[in-house]
């Protein structure tokens, strides 16, 4: 049995409003993705770290990556997220009970005792699982107007992050059929085959930069980690 972190990387980053993919937008002296890299590279138990990338990436080449016998790249990204894990599943050949844990290019400050935390709880798991936060705030939910329609009961709720954590023969089974607008993530279409995915708790820490704003708190997480390190 062998665990393969699997990254995709093929989206545009459209709602930064950069000029490149967020992945690549640079973040305290390094890309970003490089950073999501190195979290995952720290991790011993991880025998592969697989990037799926669009097939015309032009922006990879451009930058040195680690030096990890580890780290193998597959152009074979699709127009969505779903589309490129089960791309890169089908790439990857991997043995039905090796365990796969799908991770947002963009969640560059994955704590490792999360990482840690995640394949301690799920290794024995009859199902797999994610790490998620149990919501904190109120919910509303909106009209067509942007005025409150009402307000959504938080208990029970728990935001979805990554890795997300499966056997590949689960996942390739669950990304197989139509990827319609409800497979939001791997667990949703796991879901869908009637399984209940594990909770494993994550942390606030691992956020993923996806609107402007985001650059700065994560490069302010990054900062904090290097000063309590005596850097």
């Amino acid at each position: 049995m062998s665990r393969i972190a699997l990254v995709p990387a093929a989206g545009g980053g459209s709602r930064m409003g950069a000029g490149r993919p967020k992945q690549y937008l640079e973040l305290a002296g390094r890309p970003l993705l490089a950073h999501t890299l190195a979290r995952l590279l720290a991790e011993p138990r991880l025998d592969r770290i697989v990037l799926v990338l669009a097939a015309d990436d032009g922006w990879f080449d451009t930058f040195a990556w680690p030096e990890d016998h580890r780290l193998a790249v597959l152009r074979v990204g699709g127009p969505s997220r779903a589309e490129s894990v089960r791309n890169g599943l089908a790439a990857l050949a991997a043995d039905a009970g090796d365990w796969v844990l799908v991770h947002d290019a963009a969640r560059c400050c994955l704590p490792a005792a999360a990482l840690a935390r995640l394949i301690d709880t799920l290794d024995d798991d009859e199902v797999g699982g994610l790490l998620a936060v149990p919501v904190a705030d109120t919910l509303k939910r909106a009209d067509g107007g942007l005025r409150v329609a009402a307000t959504v009961a938080r208990d029970g709720l728990w935001q979805a992050q990554t890795p997300q954590m499966f056997r590949a023969g689960l996942l390739a089974r669950a990304l197989g059929g139509e990827l319609d607008a409800g497979v939001t993530d791997e667990a949703s279409a796991v879901e869908r085959l009637g399984l209940s995915p594990r909770l494993v708790e994550g942390d606030t820490m691992n956020l993923k930069v996806t609107w402007p704003h985001d650059l700065p708190l994560a490069r302010a997480i990054l900062a904090a980690e290097r000063g309590g390190r005596g850097e």
